[in-house]
């Protein structure tokens, strides 16, 4: 419950309560009328706005740019960033299943302006990124309000029969201008782009930090990436002094018409030497509009850990890591971080088991597979079905068919048999597998298997490709 002037009107409802047709705005004693016993609770105004505030700053983890919106929202811009997530779509689905396991329900969306990214999570789905330029197209049903635009103006348009945005487009701007004011056409020109939305953003609580402002703008490629280098120089001496290495780096560029570009990378282990992490950043400029021009640079280490001082590695002793580590950097920035790893082995008996992704620089575990163990160069997840013919029951195949197209078998070795796994499940007790490996006329190589004894109803299965 708040206080509106004499009045007193519901702030917010709960689930259960706008069940019973209560809904905030309406005066507390319509309410209590319409549900006998209703339970009220003071609004709470400046904790909430607290809340949201922390809330907001704990969103820097994704991205330097973050602003409360009050009541309810926070502003992310993830331009810059997002890759350091596996992209956009799968930044919304972490953050929102992080947001839902400590109990807030989250509705989010991603698209190219703040208005059309408000409107997207209030009225289309709970999760949802539109694609780039696609603002006009799924704004034009949504609701006036959808344009964050005050109550008695949403009513006012409605009388007269202008409802939706898409009405709202072919009106001429004048006679609105007069009777509503400038709140309509630029709430619309924000929402698909035409006009600027400057945010009040978040100062990070960054200890290691770095700021360079300019007399005049400044705009052309080679100006920031000297910019960028003597930033990262002016970072990695302060890193060095408390014996830091950094392992996300946010860039920050504010334009002179208030509006900000940031850029975001990530290491794969921590690192202060200023020529790779300006290599680094420089990969992103690309993605930076420097506008009329920008008059202030920030870079920030997000994210540090310890790194202490060592010996550097002669000619001919061990590969240095931190060689590696800055390979892995390169590579991750263009290819992605969800697209560089390195095999591991599982102690599995099932060969699909036996395998797993892990990070490039990830330790060692000890586990190594047999030398003598031989394996396809590809196996595929899952198994294909396969049609074979054999000249007995139990001998190799002779021939199989694979994606409609028949393949003779020139040679063959094998059975090889696998055994399922009793103490994963039950259905896995009496689990066999017979491998085969098998090339064709043109010698290229499968490995095939046979999910049961011959005579016992069992089937084919291609499940490698390559040497093996």
């Amino acid at each position: 419950m708040a206080q509106e002037g004499p009045r007193r009107v519901l702030a917010a409802v709960d689930h259960a309560a706008r069940g019973l047709g209560l809904r905030p705005g309406l005066a507390l004693a319509q309410a209590q009328a319409m549900v006998p016993g209703l339970a009220v609770i003071a609004a709470d105004p400046e904790g909430d706005a607290a809340a949201l505030h922390r809330l907001a700053a704990w969103c820097l983890c994704y991205a330097p740019l973050v602003a409360p919106d009050p009541p309810d929202g926070i502003w992310i811009d993830v331009v810059g960033a997002a890759h350091l997530h596996g992209g956009e779509a799968a930044l919304l689905s972490h953050l929102r299943r992080r947001l839902g396991r400590v109990g807030y329900r989250v509705r989010a969306a991603l698209a190219d302006t703040p208005g059309a990214a408000w409107a997207a999570a209030r009225c289309l789905s709970p999760e949802i990124v539109l694609p780039p330029g696609g603002q006009r197209a799924h704004l034009l049903d949504l609701p006036l309000w959808a344009l964050r635009l005050e109550r008695d103006t949403v009513s006012g348009l409605a009388q007269l029969g202008i409802a939706r945005v898409g009405h709202l487009l072919d009106q001429p701007r004048g006679p609105l201008r007069l009777r509503f004011g400038e709140d309509p056409a630029r709430r619309l020109d924000q929402a698909l782009g035409h006009a600027p939305e400057p945010l009040a953003y978040l100062a990070p609580p960054v200890e290691h930090a770095v700021r360079l402002t300019f007399p005049e703008p400044i705009g052309a490629p080679e100006t920031l990436a000297r910019v960028t280098g003597r930033l990262a120089a002016m970072l990695a001496e302060g890193l060095a002094r408390h014996g830091l290495g950094a392992r996300r780096l946010d860039l920050v560029f504010r334009r002179v018409d208030g509006l900000h570009q940031s850029v975001s990378v990530g290491t794969a282990r921590p690192s202060r030497d200023p020529r790779h992490l300006a290599r680094l950043l420089a990969e992103r400029l690309g993605s930076v509009d420097p506008g009329h021009g920008l008059d202030e640079a920030r870079l920030a280490a997000a994210r540090v850990e310890g790194l202490e001082a060592r010996q550097l590695a002669a000619p001919g002793e061990e590969p240095d890591p931190d060689a590696m580590a800055e390979l892995v950097d390169r590579l991750a920035l263009r290819l992605g971080p969800g697209r560089l790893f390195r095999a591991a082995p599982v102690e599995s008996e099932w060969p699909e088991r036996a395998v797993r992704r892990v990070a490039p620089l990830s330790p060692a575990t000890g586990l190594t597979w047999p030398a003598d163990l031989k394996r396809p160069g590809r196996l595929l997840t899952p198994p294909e079905p396969v049609m074979v013919m054999a000249v007995l029951p139990d001998a190799p195949p002779s021939a199989f068919t694979w994606r409609g197209s028949r393949r003779r078998v020139a040679r063959a070795d094998g059975p090889e048999r696998v055994f399922g796994e009793w103490w994963r499940a039950d259905d896995e007790v009496l689990a066999s597998r017979d491998y085969y490996r098998v090339e064709d006329e043109t010698g290229a190589r499968y490995w095939l298997f046979r999910d049961a004894p011959a005579g016992e109803g069992a089937r084919w299965w291609l499940h490698g490709l390559g040497e093996s």
